[in-house]
Order: structure tokens, then C-alpha cells, then sequence
């Protein structure tokens, strides 16, 4: 799973998605990619599981990016423990995911398997998106 090497501290405040992104908006090094329709979080668990979908589909020929990273760290207190007594240990990891972020690209397979496997990629993910071709515009 992905996770930070270490942090500057050990727990972070909620950062809030804002409203569209202004990096990571275009396909970059692919020719096509997968564009998040909404803002959210994604985990380390479904960016691994959205990964594993996308290298079934590639195998050997193509090549697939991933272009977010689970740097903000979730807090939970565990079950049954009194209210106060400080925040909790971090238990999850998350991406912070703003409308119009390019999420994973796909590079070196036929335009229907590049389609179809970032499309069942995105089924695996808490937000929604569409895939969009190197080029086009990210509305």
C-alpha cells in the first residue's frame, strides 16, 4: 500500500477538496486518462486495488501511471474509549482528490482496452470520473 516514508508531523488536520484543480489537470505522460468528475478522498486501499485492475489490462505491452498520492493521514480512536484523551492514532491513509484531477493514465494499448480498463479502474474508486484523451479539454 502507498504511505508516506515519514511525515514533518505525526497527525495532519482534514484538508478539504476545493473545488477544481489547477494541477494535475491534463493527461501528462499517457494517452489516456482517467479524470475525477467530483471532488473527494481516495484511500491507499482502492488506489492499490485500481492499480492491480489496471495491470491486469496492460500485462507486458502498455504502461499505466499513477498520479495521486495518500499523503493526508486519517485519524480513529478505538472502539469503546472515552471522549477527550487527545486525537487518535493514524489509522488510514487518503488522497485528497479536487474536481478535474487526472487520478491514473494508460499509455501503449489500443484505444478500447485503454478505455475499458481505466473505466473499470474507476469503479473501484469513492469518486466518480470519465476517461479523457491526451489533448482534449478537462471540463
Amino acid at each position: 500500500m502507498l504511505q508516506p516514508k515519514r511525515t514533518k508531523w505525526r497527525r495532519s488536520h482534514l484538508v478539504r477538496p476545493k473545488n477544481v484543480a489547477t494541477r494535475c489537470n491534463t493527461v501528462a505522460f499517457g494517452q489516456y486518462g482517467l479524470v475525477s468528475t467530483e471532488p473527494g478522498f481516495i484511500t491507499n486501499k482502492q488506489i492499490e486495488s485500481a492499480r492491480v485492475v489496471l495491470s491486469k489490462y496492460t500485462k507486458k505491452v502498455g504502461k499505466s501511471y499513477i498520479r495521486v498520492f495518500p499523503y493526508l493521514g486519517i485519524t480513529k480512536k478505538p472502539a469503546e474509549v472515552r471522549m477527550g484523551n487527545g486525537k487518535g492514532q493514524v489509522d488510514s491513509w487518503n488522497a485528497v482528490i479536487n474536481k478535474g484531477t487526472v487520478m491514473f493514465e494508460i499509455g501503449g494499448l489500443a484505444e478500447a482496452d485503454a478505455i475499458k480498463a481505466l473505466r473499470q479502474a474507476g469503479y473501484k474508486l469513492a469518486v466518480t470520473s470519465r476517461v479523457v484523451k491526451k489533448g482534449e479539454e478537462n471540463k
